[in-house]
């Protein structure tokens, strides 16, 4: 709630991230898929899943675009752990960086 918010001025007003995320996958594809290697990373539309590779085309590791736990997908590039099982589907780090805060 914005508190003395000028006249004319919505008091409450959401966050710019919601409506961008929303835009970015409906442009880029509502799912990711990424190299458990390397960390190349994919965004596509469920209708197009059959089209993506299997290997990397940077380094020929495994392209993931499902938990192999329970085959969810996984709505951000930066996963780490499965949103609707909580299993790890890949390492916390790429080239010695954290991929994300736990």
């Amino acid at each position: 709630m914005r508190v003395g918010a000028p006249p004319g001025y919505a008091p409450f007003v959401g966050k710019a991230a919601d409506w961008l995320r929303e835009e970015r996958r409906k442009t880029l594809g509502d799912w990711a898929a990424f190299c458990v290697g390397c960390g190349y990373t994919r965004r596509y539309f469920a209708e197009f899943e059959d089209e993506l590779p299997a290997e990397c085309p940077q380094c020929g590791s495994e392209v993931r675009s499902r938990c192999p736990a329970c085959g969810g997908r996984f709505a951000s590039a930066v996963t780490v752990d499965c949103e609707e099982c909580g299993a790890e589907v890949r390492r916390p780090e790429v080239f010695g960086i954290r991929i994300r805060k736990r």
